[in-house]
């Protein structure tokens, strides 16, 4: 699916806040839950530096999304970029200890984080079954 909307590509038609609606070309609506792309001058000078997640279906070929940054800078008719996949965020031992955004980019100042190994950020919980339901002490390390 994410190599059929890679280069889907759509534009700002609304900011409110932290809401953008986008609009796509007839039949190209991204699914809800997915993330798209946009350049934001107003945080940076990189590429794609602005996620947005599809959260509505609001029909005329239009999206509802929400912003994972400041929306400060967008204007209507910017161009966006549908990702073709939701959201993904890197997992696993590099991430133990560090402090990363909602989109997965470190804000603790020790570099970036080595992201070959991806989740989505929504997913399927664990079957009840699968979760430790006994009693036991928490060790976080804090006194």
């Amino acid at each position: 699916m994410a190599s059929e909307t890679a280069a889907n590509m759509g534009k700002i038609s609304q900011v409110i806040g932290a809401v953008v609606d986008v609009e796509f070309e007839p039949g190209k609506i991204p699914p809800i839950l997915t993330g798209l792309f946009v350049t934001n001058p107003a945080i940076s000078d990189e590429e794609d530096n602005l996620v947005l997640e599809v959260a509505q279906h609001l029909g005329d070929n239009m999206v509802r999304t929400i912003a994972m940054d400041t929306t400060d800078g967008l204007v209507r008719a910017m161009p966006v970029r549908d990702s073709g996949d939701p959201i993904r965020i890197p997992v696993g031992k590099p991430t133990l200890g560090r402090i990363m955004n909602v989109v997965g980019r470190p804000v603790d100042g020790l570099g970036t984080v080595d992201n070959s190994v991806t989740a989505p950020i929504h997913r399927k919980c664990p079957e009840f079954v699968e979760q430790d339901t006994t009693v036991n002490v928490l060790e976080t390390g804090v006194k």
